[in-house]
C-alpha cells in the first residue's frame, strides 16, 4: 500500500510524470512516515505509474460507454482512482479493503457523491450482499490478486459474475516465475509481503466459469510509458521480451462476464 502510494507519488513528483497523480505527492507529504526506506529506483516508479495509467484507460473506457455502473475498486488501499477517473454522479463506486485500511482512508480522502467504502477482506463474498445489483459492474484489482489464494480469487470472482448482470474484470498478475522472482523485489521485502498466487494461463478464469472470457492481455513489458525507464531497465526490457517466461512474468487482464441469453 505505501510502496505503491510512494511510487505513484514519485512520478508525480518527476519532470514528466506518466500518471500525474499529484493526491499521491500530497498524501505523502502528509503521513508520517519514513518513505526513504523503500529506496526506490526510477524504473520501479515508473512500472507502478504505467500499470495504474493502464488500468484507470481502461476503467475511463467503461465508464465512458454507460455511466449507470457499479465500481467495486479491491484492494483499493490509499490509491486516488475515484478522484483521478472523477466519474459521473451516477456511477456508484466503492472502494474496499480491510477495516484499519478504509479507517486511514477516511481521515485522508473527502466524501464525494455516490462514493463509499467498505471495510473487510475482500475474499469474505458476503460483503457483496450490501452492493445493489442492479447494475454492470466494473471490478478493478491493482497489485492485490498475487496476495491471495486461488481458492479465495476463484470464489471472489464466482460471487461477483453470480452478483451483477453484466461487467468487467481488470487486474494484474504474476507468473511463477514471476513468484519466484519476487526476492529482488526491494519494496516488497521492506513492507514484508509475499506473493502467493501465480497465473500461467491468463484463460484459466473462463476454466472457472463459463461467463467470464478473456478480452485483453498486456505485458507489463509493453506498457505506454515504459520506454521513459533509465537506460539500463530499457535495455533489459529488450531482452526479457525475446524469452516468452519473461515475457509473461507480469501481465495486466481484462475480462468481461455475462448472464447467459
Amino acid at each position: 500500500m505505501l510502496a505503491t502510494l510512494y511510487g505513484r507519488a514519485r512520478d508525480s513528483m518527476s519532470a514528466d510524470p506518466i500518471l500525474g497523480d499529484r493526491t499521491a505527492e500530497e498524501l505523502v507529504e502528509r503521513i508520517d512516515y519514513d518513505f526513504g526506506r523503500f529506496r526506490m529506483h526510477r524504473g520501479w516508479t515508473t512500472g507502478v505509474a504505467a500499470r495504474a495509467r493502464q488500468l484507470d484507460a481502461w476503467a475511463a473506457e467503461f465508464l465512458g460507454r454507460d455511466p449507470a455502473v457499479t465500481v467495486l475498486h479491491l484492494g483499493c488501499g490509499l490509491d486516488s482512482r475515484v478522484f483521478r477517473l472523477d466519474p459521473p454522479s451516477g456511477v456508484r463506486w466503492y472502494d474496499v479493503d480491510y477495516p484499519d485500511v478504509v479507517a486511514v482512508r477516511r481521515r485522508l480522502y473527502p466524501e464525494r457523491e455516490g462514493y463509499r467504502m467498505i471495510g473487510t477482506s475482500v475474499t469474505d463474498v458476503r460483503w457483496l450482499e450490501r452492493i445493489p445489483a442492479d447494475r454492470p459492474a466494473l471490478v478493478v484489482a491493482e497489485g492485490l490478486l498475487m496476495y491471495l489464494s486461488e481458492d479465495g480469487i476463484e470464489n471472489l470472482f464466482r460471487g461477483i459474475v453470480d452478483r451483477f448482470p453484466s461487467g468487467q474484470l481488470m487486474f494484474d498478475a504474476t507468473s511463477r516465475l514471476g513468484v519466484r522472482l519476487q526476492r529482488f523485489n526491494r519494496p516488497l521485502r521492506v513492507i514484508g509481503a509475499t506473493f502467493t498466487w501465480a497465473l500461467d494461463d491468463p484463460r484459466l478464469l473462463e476454466r472457472w466459469d463459463r461467463r467470464i472470457r478473456l478480452v485483453d492481455e498486456l505485458p507489463v513489458l509493453d506498457l505506454p510509458g515504459v520506454e521513459r525507464m533509465p537506460a539500463g531497465d530499457r535495455m533489459l526490457i529488450r531482452a526479457m521480451r525475446l524469452v516468452p517466461a519473461f515475457r509473461r512474468v507480469g501481465r495486466l487482464l481484462r475480462y468481461e462476464f455475462s448472464r447467459p441469453r
